[in-house]
């Protein structure tokens, strides 16, 4: 059997076996034993009532609400947000394990590898490059006058391949044309760089040729947690018509929604101390000004709309979270659906007011305790929600402030406690001058809201295709949770439509020939991407769905269902040969098949 992405299934093996499902994922979730599984309210998806099932016995989780599942790995990546490779890494310094790097036994896995290790190096040869030109270099003096209407044209004195080290630093006049993968050479600050469309680097302009894709911007080198450049974020140091900010395209290494600007620090950050709380801003200048000035603790989101990704991220290092954004973040300009998207995955999130007009870049200039007093008063996201609709609103006039309290006191409604509701009210009665009670009567007579109606789609017919799809299932499942009743069924004679179905039974028969104990969570390693119908033959795996005597009996019926099934799609084929051959003997041959299937059909009940 193959490894994950071509890795050596010995080491996955390993891998899997030092890191306990059970123990890992309850690093980030509390689990609670019941019955033999582990239960915890799902970390994918916003819920009060716990669905999320970690089979430990079987080395993989299931939600029930939001339908995800896979094995250890794959939780890391979900949780990391990072690639197979970024939470094999994780997992193997947990278990201080090496991380393999040469033992790709395929090639497509092989070249995948190759192309992202060329692209990090591209990357970072790229930001020492933009770093050389940005404190100046021998060859600064040759292009400083250069632009796009007075080009300067450079000699080119040497070419650099992947893996060639340059034998000489680079002379004052000329360029070096530098290719895939290759290093710099020395004092180089004019480079032509190739080979660089897919790292992002270089874009293609209107005539065809390669120009840098951050040309005249100040450059941001963007690492990931494995101190990794993945991409860049430039900042136009002139005005211009266009965008001020501009971030190179997303690539196999980035992904802006997965990303945040800094985290490789913050990761640091955590190796020395316990961070309490998390700043995010909006942008590098304000990462970099608060870092400056002692607040370490901090982070971009590099734009305004927070994504699940991200959230995730930031609540590795701490359940705490400051949002720092602009001082016009407030009222209609507030992104209050990035926020929320920070409480749905059970964060605790407050809002840094902000002098209106001013980024945390300008406070922080005045002295970090400037900012510090900032950051002191903080509101909870409800109390913000609140004060956004306060600046919305003239209090001063009756009928705005009369809208104000009917959207205020939605939000209250959602508090979490009913202390937290009287609070807030509180807080209204001395914002609008309207009595608690009036308020409290306001409240308690708002119109219920109306929830989101679910589409109901009636069950469907026991059509052919339909009992067919839900036999197999149960089969499947009966099989790769070692049911005992399915013990000595082999699957003999049945021919999958289903593709998934197909891998799984494969997987369970190869078991069997080898003596091996079938492991469901080795086929999220088999199957390449998210697969809904194999959660749905996970599913059966819960609520003893698959153990007594009706289930024995559903089995039978499935088992017969899947060959009756087969039966026919065999009748079908051999008519379509009958109708085409021309050998009498061969066409004698092939009634006798049919007649015989024919049969075994009728027998079976399933004939009309």
């Amino acid at each position: 059997m193959s490894g994950g992405r071509g890795i050596d299934p010995r080491y996955m093996q390993e891998l899997k076996q030092k890191n306990n499902i059970v123990e890992v994922i309850g690093n980030y979730v509390a689990l609670d034993r019941k019955g033999g599984n582990y239960w915890a309210c799902c970390p994918f998806h916003h819920e009060k009532t716990p669905s999320f099932a970690v089979n430990e016995a079987d080395q993989f989780y299931h939600c029930f609400g939001c339908g995800v599942s896979g094995d250890v790995v794959k939780f890391v990546q979900e949780m990391e947000s990072t690639d197979f490779m970024g939470a094999v890494r994780i997992l193997a310094a947990r278990a201080k394990m090496p991380v393999p790097e040469g033992d790709f036994d395929n090639e497509r896995a092989a070249e995948l590898k190759r192309k992202r290790d060329t692209m990090v190096k591209i990357l970072l040869d790229s930001a020492k490059f933009y770093l050389a030109n940005l404190y100046g270099g021998s060859a600064q003096a040759d292009t400083a006058g250069a632009s796009r209407e007075n080009p300067v044209t450079l000699p080119v004195v040497m070419k650099l391949y992947a893996g060639d080290a340059p034998a000489a630093a680079l002379p004052a006049g000329c360029a070096a044309r530098i290719m895939t993968g290759a290093p710099l050479p020395e004092g180089a600050d004019c480079v032509l760089m190739q080979e660089l469309t897919d790292s992002g680097v270089l874009t293609e302009s209107r005539n065809g040729k390669l120009i840098d894709s951050q040309g005249g911007r100040l450059i941001f080198p963007i690492i990931n947690a494995f101190d990794e450049v993945v991409a860049f974020g430039g900042r136009l140091l002139e005005k211009a018509d266009f965008a001020k900010y501009k971030n190179t395209k997303e690539t196999m290494v980035f992904n802006k929604s997965k990303t945040l600007y800094n985290i490789n620090l913050l990761k640091k950050l955590k190796r020395e101390q316990t961070i309490r709380e998390v700043i995010v801003v909006e942008g590098y200048m304000d990462t970099i000004s608060l870092y400056q000035a002692g607040f370490r603790n901090v982070v971009a989101s590099m734009g305004t709309s927070l994504t699940k990704d991200q959230a995730r991220l930031v609540k590795r290092y701490s359940e705490n979270v400051l949002i720092s954004y602009d001082g016009d973040f407030a009222g209609q300009k507030a992104d209050l659906r990035g926020l929320e998207i920070l409480k749905d995955e059970n964060l605790n999130v407050k809002v840094v007011p902000l002098p209106d007009g001013l980024d945390p870049d300008d406070v922080v200039k005045q002295g970090a305790d400037a900012y510090q007093n900032c950051l002191d008063a903080a509101m909870p996201l409800i109390d913000y929600k609140i004060h956004s609709l306060e600046q919305k609103y003239d209090l001063g006039k009756s009928e705005e402030k009369r809208t104000f309290l009917s959207e205020a006191l939605k939000v209250v409604r959602t508090a979490e406690s009913e202390s937290e509701k009287e609070d807030l009210l509180k807080k209204l009665r001395d914002k609008t001058g309207i009595t608690y009670q009036s308020l409290e009567r306001d409240l308690q007579n708002l119109p219920a809201e109306r929830k989101q109606t679910e589409i109901y789609l009636p069950p469907p017919s026991e059509t052919g295709a339909d009992k067919y799809k839900k036999a197999a299932r149960f089969v499947l499942a009966a099989k790769l949770f070692s049911a005992p009743y399915a013990e000595n069924y082999d699957f003999e004679g049945i021919e999958f439509d289903d593709n998934v179905h197909k891998i799984i039974a494969e997987y369970i028969s190869a078991c069997a020939r080898n003596g091996d104990r079938v492991r469901p969570s080795e086929l999220f390693e088999i199957l390449d991407e998210d697969s809904p119908e194999f959660n749905e033959i996970l599913d059966l795996n819960y609520g003893d769905k698959l153990s007594g005597p009706v289930a024995e009996r559903f089995f039978r019926d499935s088992v017969r269902t899947l060959e009756e099934e087969n039966l026919r799609s065999r009748i079908e084929q051999y008519k379509r040969l009958f109708e085409t051959e021309r050998d009498a003997e061969k066409r004698k041959e092939i009634a006798r098949e049919i007649d015989e299937f024919t049969k075994r059909l009728k027998r079976n009940g399933g004939g009309k």
